[in-house]
């Protein structure tokens, strides 16, 4: 089944390569000055690489054979019908030896200009080599200043995304996202794409200067050119489908194993050891071939290229050589010598472009792929999203009211179906009802995680949907069943919710929720710095500290889902005791089982199948006997033992009540 899943993802057409290059340049703009700086340094090298074989094809057309030696010369003798304006053009070119420019050097004069040319090539590889370290160096700082952006921006529209969007991804791809493909695209920023645009760059001049000194001669030398760029082409297209695979494919190895890490206790605890393992293994296998088969295409493709490439040089060698020796001219100018060295000197630092061009061109199709998952990620649109003209949510006051609420997770399969409720402030809304019935969604639908399908949520009058999301979060608390704890102090847990609280104020706050004792008892107290998630605390610690920290933001609305469901009663009893406190004055939902949060409770709401089917307070619930009673005989019995009295009657215990079929 997975290895279908990748195949059908290896099938999908790539998105268009000019569009992602050209959005991505977007995040270079703001390095303008950086990028100057590289094309200065990119073009200052190339040409060190360009008038190198210039220079060496001079010294042996002037110093090493000069035309205008004689046997006694030691120099090469010319056919007798050599073009005589191909020896003056080439004794032209010798502007740094005035004596062999003037037909008449001495042994000593060639000594002479052949040391100085030495020097002069000599002097323009240092500057090549200067340039090109500096070039490299530059654009890597500015392919860590893109990155840094394009990673901050990848994380900010992360926490703008809905809740949503994250019931139907994996942490682990999103992850490798973050990660994995964008550190591909920090090895080609920072390295691959300047080595392609200077390969360019060298290319292109390296033809003009051949064309400038021979077209005719150029355009044979060239002739492999055509076959390059083809299998250059080809293999490039198929190693950036396969690129593409392997970014996918190491999104699931990564979501495998951060659902194992993370799940550990479950596993060992179902002896799921192997069959995990054996999923991994599966996970990495797709990896595995989507990786050789992107290997066998960059593999593939150098020596293609490297193939072509001596058919290049030797073609240069091959004509050059015949129309040397038999005096023939080309284009109107005769084949020196130092002019088959010079072409010889262009081909192979033609090839050498080339050829790290086909290499580089390959990490930058991975890269690519990188890139559009990237933006991918960044094109979701969030679910739940402010108007254009929402402003701040006023202070709350705590009036809460929802109006023929009705929403839904998937299309066409409603949660919630016509529901209406009130609370005036301070009132404590209890919210009962069997698994799936809809009690998680309603408390959802207040600080906006999701948005209505129909109806509508007012707090105090004002639609949720026309303020600003950050304004309405910050003045409602929550506290989940599943507490999340950071890898920080327990004083930094407790501040998140309010930055600018005192260490006066957290310790207040940790007192209000019975947490303050436990927290003494650690090793460095409130700055014991926890693990992952809080590992090393109970489950009730965690609750406690959760409790904790909405209590330091001081919400005029507070959510309670299941909150106390993971202690034992004696911590409940404390938690309960910090919990009439701090829901003293602020509007209050809760979602329990515990008998002590509902019995206090103003009203109790008694969801199934999504609508509200009874609702009143806890004592005239049992009274009806209706769906209520039963969910209380069933699920509660065994957590108290208190005394009811039905219909009026006088005090009848739990065991002695009648149980009714639910209807």
């Amino acid at each position: 089944m997975f290895g279908d899943r990748m195949l059908r993802q290896e099938t999908l057409k790539p998105k268009s390569v000019g569009a992602t290059l050209s959005r991505f340049s977007r995040y270079f703009r703001p390095f303008w000055l950086g990028l100057t700086l590289v094309a200065v340094l990119m073009a200052v090298n190339a040409y060190t690489q360009v008038i190198g074989p210039v220079l060496i094809g001079q010294a042996v057309d002037c110093f090493l054979a000069p035309s205008a030696f004689g046997e006694e010369g030691g120099g090469l003798q010319l056919p007798a019908d050599t073009d005589l304006q191909a020896e003056t053009d080439s004794q032209a070119n010798c502007w740094y030896a005035p004596e062999v420019a003037m037909g008449d050097p001495s042994r000593n004069d060639l000594l002479r200009g052949l040391l100085n040319i030495t020097l002069i090539i000599t002097a323009y590889y240092l500057v090549g080599s200067v340039t090109g370290g500096l070039m490299f160096f530059s654009m890597s700082r500015t392919g860590h200043h893109v990155l840094r952006r394009l990673r901050v921006r990848l994380f900010n529209h992360l926490h703008r995304l809905s809740l949503g969007f994250y019931t139907r991804n994996e942490t682990g791809d999103l992850m490798s996202r973050i990660t994995n493909d964008s550190d591909t695209i920090q090895q080609v920023v920072s390295f691959a794409l300047v080595q392609v645009l200077s390969s360019v760059l060298l290319i292109l001049w390296i033809v003009w200067q051949m064309v400038v000194m021979n077209w005719a001669y150029a355009l044979i030398s060239l002739s492999v050119v055509p076959l390059m760029g083809l299998a250059t082409l080809w293999f490039s297209n198929q190693a950036r489908k396969a690129f593409r695979v392997t970014r996918q494919s190491i999104g699931d190895v990564n979501a495998e194993l951060e659902e194992g890490i993370s799940g550990v206790r479950e596993v060992q605890a179902f002896s799921r050891e192997e069959t995990n393992i054996e999923q991994f293994r599966q996970s990495n296998a797709v990896n595995r071939d989507a990786n050789i088969k992107a290997v066998a295409y960059t593999s593939a493709l150098a020596p293609t290229l490297e193939a072509l490439g001596f058919l290049g040089i030797a073609v240069v060698v091959g004509v050059g050589g015949i129309l040397l020796l038999r005096g023939q001219t080309l284009a109107g100018s005769a084949i020196s010598l130092g002019l088959i060295v010079t072409f010889l000197g262009f081909a192979q630092r033609f090839n050498m472009p080339i050829s790290q061009i086909s290499v580089m061109w390959t990490n930058i199709q991975s890269a690519i792929a990188g890139v559009e998952r990237i933006f991918e990620l960044m094109d979701e649109v969030p679910e739940v999203q402010e108007k254009v003209n929402a402003r701040p949510m006023p202070p709350i006051e705590g009036n809460v009211a929802l109006e023929n609420v009705e929403a839904e997770y998937v299309p066409g399969e409603p949660v919630l179906k016509g529901i209406n409720l009130s609370a005036r402030p301070g009132e404590t809304v209890a919210i009962v009802g069997p698994t799936g019935a809809g009690k998680t969604t309603i408390i959802n639908l207040l600080p906006r995680f999701w948005d209505v399908t129909g109806g509508t949520v007012r707090i105090d009058g004002v639609d949720v949907r026309d303020v600003q999301l950050h304004s309405l979060r910050e003045q409602i608390g929550i506290v989940l069943q599943d507490t999340y704890l950071f890898s920080s102090s327990v004083m930094d847990n407790i501040r998140f919710s309010r930055s600018d609280a005192s260490d006066e104020e957290v310790i207040a706050a940790a007192k209000l929720a019975q947490a303050h004792d436990f927290i003494e008892r650690l090793p460095e107290g409130y700055e014991t710095v926890l693990g992952e998630r809080g590992a090393g605390l109970s489950q009730g610690q965690r609750q406690l500290l959760a409790i904790a920290r909405s209590a330091l933001a001081d919400p005029r609305i507070l959510i309670l889902d299941e909150a106390t469901s993971s202690v034992d009663t004696r911590t409940e009893q404390r938690i309960q005791a910090a919990l009439n406190d701090l829901l003293k004055g602020r509007t209050s939902f809760v979602i329990a089982h515990r008998l002590s949060t509902i019995r206090s409770a103003d009203q109790v709401l008694v969801l199934h199948d999504g609508e509200i089917i009874e609702r009143g307070t806890h004592e005239e619930l049992l009274a009806r006997q209706g769906f209520y009673y039963e969910l209380y005989m069933n699920q509660f019995r065994r957590q108290e033992d208190l005394p009811v009295q039905p219909n009026g009657s006088g005090p009848t215990s739990v065991e002695t009540l009648p149980a009714r079929p639910v209807s």
